[in-house]
């Protein structure tokens, strides 16, 4: 007994409390859906044929293009997939669970140094951080990103305590594994990486700076590795680079998903989405790719047109009618020249921006109000990320993801670093100036950055996390040992913290109610005030220290809780209340199977294969995702995701054609369906083509346009704004 009772007291019961807090959090309900993020799901049900597909990372089972990101986190999910088969909730488990384990790490990262209450707080806020479960109940990269920056940050620390050089190369290669997740992302890391290093390794600085370049080498190595290794391939012998331009891993991570981020994309900026600098409004034959930006399910709209959170362009020329309160009453849907299709959908990581978004967020053509911000506000920015400025992070777009701490983590630095000499620093103040380190560079470049959405800011959450739990034990102390000016900082950043938190709640009143405001701003305040007022008390003092920063997490819970009880965003995940006025929705993006694919169109192509890889080809992944999942078989996105990759040509469609590799194309009726040169690609298929009748591959509801009620629109090839081809050469 003596033994047992020994082991349960290494135990943490508050830990483990946290630990599942963050487990529903980020598990309840996600075995609602089916396809998740149905652009990477299509990738798993690909990888999972074929160990060229799985190393790859290609999008479609016949290995003609890859997704848009590094293949680390796809080969993760498509091990789950492997053990539990494809579905939307296997392929989101990593994520989930990649979150649970960055509350552990955040509590192991934190206790060696800061005792055991920093480092229950400290897990315990980055289970609250409402953007963190709000990305780890998807198949999106960043949760897992997250987990792997900890890990290396825990080798980091671990080889800093016992000076062991393998521990620090290993923390440094980490980072390369997550560049090989989300390519410039994880460096976002590396200064935090380096300040510390330099400032706690303890040996002579000419080998402090030899081992740091040797750090850096191996850093470098895992980094480029991938890339180098795919682009030796000969590019017959590997699918097409997505989202690149010229067919190249080492382009992709350092153009368009690297300086693009900063740049912006759409108009004037880069990547497959963006206009060229010289190209100031939608072409024509883009109408195709403004298609993908809303995803619509049929049997899953109820009483209102539910958009996605972040202001873009409405396809085919449709327009939306708001109506102030963040909802889409009254919505007259205006449809252009194309239906509004299941189809049409958002990008799974932000990868395609109209050409004629303004990247600006000042009204350009196709803006749309609501953002992440509140109901009744402007998105402002691209995708509704706020105007770019040192406030951005503190805007109602931004502020509710993970914000809510920031004016207390103001506080507690100056706690954490009071009386700091740089050639005395203590363990405390090392690890203070490492999470400072990774805190301020994120905070910069998301301040600046032309182009990121929401869920990006799940970057933000471990430094957050680390400093407020230390900060908040370091400046107990120096209130209970009454340390002159120093006594009255946990007051201020508990004062300070409640005011910019009524400032996030107050827009949303309408929604959430009054009390809210009420409830956090008496409690907040007068907790505050007691500790400023009843310094004396020491029965009264702790309680109301300890009281003040739970009310502080009471709020971001709340919103931590949204994706539970409204809905998730698979593709442009984000959470807050603003999607309540919207009606309720499992899986934004995702949606049920039978009403993203046209069962007579695959029954069609199928029965008349007679032989050919590909059942048919389609300008972009949006089309083709679903009917992957739901057959297993190449239907290929001629154009990658957005039909924007310069892929194609007709001298390789020749030679496809030649090879009995297609036979069948649904495209546009109308419009080129992508850029790069596709237009003449479409308008060969057309000329060496017969239509196939409609009545032979579309349902008499489709033939007769859209239907009556709010769906407005069918998933692509179900409308009758596609053809059908069938080549006759």
């Amino acid at each position: 007994m003596k033994v047992k009772t020994r082991k349960f007291q290494h135990l943490d019961i508050i830990l483990i409390g946290t630990a599942l807090l963050a487990a529903f959090l980020n598990i309840y309900k996600i075995w609602n859906d089916q396809n998740a993020n149905a652009y990477y799901t299509a990738a798993v049900t690909s990888m999972l044929q074929s160990w060229h597909n799985f190393f790859y990372a290609s999008l479609d089972p016949g290995g003609y293009v890859t997704v848009d990101k590094p293949p680390v986190t796809f080969w993760v999910q498509t091990l789950f997939a492997y053990i539990f088969g494809v579905h939307g909730w296997s392929v989101i488990l990593p994520q989930a669970l990649a979150g649970i384990g960055s509350v552990f790490l955040m509590y192991f990262l934190v206790k060696p140094t800061y005792g055991r209450t920093a480092a229950r707080l400290a897990s315990l806020i980055m289970a609250c951080t409402p953007i963190a479960v709000a990305v780890s109940r998807t198949n999106n990269i960043d949760s897992l990103l997250v987990f792997t920056l900890l890990l290396a940050t825990w080798m980091l620390f671990r080889g800093i305590r016992e000076q062991k050089l393998s521990w620090l190369f290993g923390a440094f290669a980490m980072i390369g594994v997550g560049f090989n997740m989300k390519m410039l992302q994880a460096y976002m890391v590396v200064p935090a990486f380096y300040v510390f290093y330099l400032l706690a390794f303890k040996c002579e600085w000419k080998k402090k700076l030899a081992v740091l370049a040797a750090a850096t080498v191996i850093m470098s190595v895992v980094t480029v590795s991938y890339a180098v290794v795919v682009d030796m391939v000969p590019e017959d012998n590997r699918p097409y680079v997505g989202g690149s331009q010229t067919n190249s891993v080492l382009e992709l991570a350092f153009g368009y998903n690297g300086i693009a981020r900063l740049r912006g994309m759409g108009r004037g900026g880069m990547g497959p989405g963006g206009a060229p600098p010289d190209q100031g409004q939608t072409r024509q034959g883009d109408i195709t790719q403004e298609r993908r930006q809303m995803r619509q399910d049929e049997n899953d709209m109820p009483e209102r047109q539910q958009m996605p959170q972040d202001g873009y362009n409405m396809p085919g020329g449709q327009q939306m009618q708001w109506d102030g309160n963040g909802t889409s009453d009254g919505q007259q849907m205006q449809q252009g020249g194309n239906n509004m299709s299941g189809q049409q959908q958002v990008p799974p990581d932000g990868n395609y921006m109209p050409g004629g978004f303004d990247p600006e967020g000042n009204g350009g053509p196709g803006q749309m109000p609501g953002g992440g911000g509140p109901p009744g506000q402007g998105g402002g920015g691209m995708f509704g990320t706020g105007q770019a400025g040192p406030l951005r992070l503190f805007q109602s777009e931004l502020s509710g993801q993970a914000s809510w701490l920031l004016p207390f983590v103001a506080f507690a630095c100056a706690g954490l670093l009071a009386g700091m000499r740089l050639r005395k620093l203590t363990a405390k103040q090392n690890e203070a100036l490492f999470w400072l380190a990774w805190l301020l560079p994120a905070m910069a470049f998301f301040s600046v950055a032309g182009f990121f959405h929401h869920y990006y800011l799940i970057m933000l959450a471990p430094p957050i996390a680390a400093l407020a739990g230390a900060g908040w034990v370091e400046l107990w102390n120096q209130y209970r040992g009454k340390e002159g000016w120093k006594r009255w900082l946990l007051p201020a950043g508990l004062l300070a913290a409640t005011a910019f938190e009524l400032y996030i709640l107050q827009p949303y009143q309408k929604q959430i109610g009054a009390g809210w405001l009420t409830g956090i701003g008496v409690a907040g305040i007068g907790l505050a005030l007691v500790l400023l007022l009843a310094a004396k008390k020491e029965k009264l003092a702790p309680i109301a220290a300890v009281a003040g920063m739970l009310v502080l997490l009471v709020a971001p819970l709340y919103w931590a809780a949204t994706p539970l009880l409204y809905g998730d965003n698979y593709m442009m995940p984000q959470a807050g209340p603003s999607k309540q006025g919207f009606g309720q929705r499992q899986g934004m993006g995702g949606g049920g199977m039978n009403s993203s694919i046209n069962t007579k169109l695959l029954d069609y192509v199928t029965r008349n294969n007679t032989g050919e890889a590909y059942l048919f080809m389609t300008p972009e992944a949006s089309t083709a995702e679903s009917y992957i999942i739901e057959t297993g078989k190449a239907v290929v996105a001629m154009g990658g995701f957005s039909g924007s990759d310069p892929i194609l040509t007709i001298e390789k469609l020749e030679q496809m054609v030649a090879d009995k590799k297609v036979k069948y194309f649904l495209i546009p009726s109308s419009g080129s369906g992508g850029r790069g040169g596709s237009s003449e690609v479409m308008d060969w298929i057309r000329a060496n083509s017969t239509e196939v009748p409609k009545e032979e591959w579309q349902s008499n509801a489709a033939q007769n346009g859209p239907q009556d009620g709010p769906q407005g629109g069918r998933p692509m090839g179900m409308g009758n704004n596609e053809t059908l081809y069938e080549i006759n050469i």
